[in-house]
């Protein structure tokens, strides 16, 4: 693997990646708000749990692929398979106009995801020093979450003044320019082979890299309270007299982008497992907070504190799988993680669909559910996980 011999991880080719993922997440993303109402137009309001837990189900499935495709063809082919898949689907949400067609363009789009952050992490560890791997998955977080924060907030505008259709379109865009940045960025992988079929068989041994589970177990129990929010926090705001459905992930996102500039180089100063325990402390505290609010500002501060959660976990579990990972398996490893990240989205979308079907009483129970989950992450980590030996561990 090529890493960067200086010792600042502010090159060329490390901001490119990064306004790459901000195009990205900001292409997915700014149709979330949008999509559970866009559903119940269809009948399909039952089916709310779905929008995520389709998406994640395919990103998942797709991790195993796309670990070995980036340990083999290389980083930057993978990345752009994820981009492509977000541009087409833009252009098919208004063609597939019925619930079962909607469904099963959710499961089609969740094939990006399962691509691009995958390569992308891979590549950023790649370039960066071993001893700056929290910084620059900080660093690289704010973009990727710049996106994910304005992406929401786009996607309600354009949907207000213009259709929902137009909202598709624009997301198509956003995944365009993302791929047009890739084509100026120089591979990672020195080692890298030509796409043949035999690289799309998958065995046991491709799909979970095993060194890296303590950080996929935190990963997992940690964005199931992604999941439900994705899922139901639009009607929660709607109801507490929140008029756009984008501002809560504003909240939260632009706190967690503040906390990211420090949060990454703590852990590498620090240790991994100290950062994540006070994280996941605040996690549980936000989600116990979105369960009580009564107004709209209430609601505001959860999300902030939930951003300053969020802000400080995500870099830092990302740089402790990295730590855990051996270099040639680092697309396995990132691989490893997503998928439990998205199984965790995934299952916590499902869980909030299951308890709310529209009847808001039930959020409350649905963010309480959240809370005792991710406590057992900070269980595990305090209690169950046994360190060994290492610089960032």
């Amino acid at each position: 693997m090529s890493q960067e011999s200086s010792p600042s991880i502010y090159t060329l080719q490390f901001g490119l990646v990064c306004l790459s993922s901000f195009l990205f997440s900001a292409s997915f993303n700014m149709l979330i708000p949008e999509l559970p109402a866009y559903l119940s137009k269809m009948g399909g309001a039952e089916y709310k749990g779905l929008i995520i837990a389709l998406f994640t189900l395919t990103a998942g499935i797709s991790r195993p692929f796309s670990g070995k495709l980036t340990d083999t063809v290389g980083r930057i082919p993978i990345m752009a398979v994820g981009s492509i898949v977000c541009f087409l689907c833009g252009f098919l949400y208004p063609l597939l106009t019925t619930v079962a067609g909607f469904l099963f363009l959710r499961l089609i789009h969740g094939f990006s995801t399962g691509f691009k952050p995958t390569a992308t992490a891979a590549y950023v560890a790649d370039l960066v020093p071993q001893g700056k791997w929290g910084e620059a998955m900080g660093v690289h977080g704010i973009c990727f979450s710049t996106g994910l924060a304005i992406g929401p907030a786009i996607g309600s505008t354009i949907t207000d003044h213009y259709s929902i259709n137009i909202l598709f379109y624009c997301s198509s865009l956003f995944a365009l320019l993302s791929i047009v940045i890739l084509a100026n960025m120089k591979e990672t992988l020195t080692d890298k082979q030509k796409f043949r079929a035999e690289h799309l068989k998958i065995d046991r041994r491709d799909i979970i890299e095993w060194r890296v589970i303590p950080a996929v177990i935190i990963i997992f129990l940690s964005y199931i309270s992604y999941g439900a929010i994705l899922t139901v926090i639009s009607d929660w705001s709607a109801h507490l007299g929140t008029s756009n459905k984008g501002l809560f992930f504003m909240a939260f996102t632009f706190t967690s982008l503040l906390i990211r500039f420090v949060a990454g180089k703590a852990s590498d100063n620090y240790g991994r497992p100290i950062i994540l325990k006070i994280s996941l402390s605040l996690l549980a505290l936000a989600m116990a907070m979105i369960a009580l609010a009564n107004s709209s500002i209430w609601l505001m501060l959860a999300s902030a504190l939930y951003g300053v959660a969020t802000g400080m976990l995500s870099p830092t579990a990302t740089a402790w799988t990295v730590d855990l990972s051996e270099p040639t398996q680092r697309g396995k490893a990132m691989a490893t993680m997503y998928i439990a990240l998205e199984a965790g989205i995934g299952l916590g979308a499902l869980l909030a669909g299951w308890l709310f079907v529209d009847d808001i009483r039930m959020i409350p129970v649905t963010f309480f559910y959240c809370t005792g989950i991710t406590l057992m992450a900070l269980v595990y980590l305090q209690f169950f996980y046994k360190p060994k030996p290492s610089i960032a561990s």
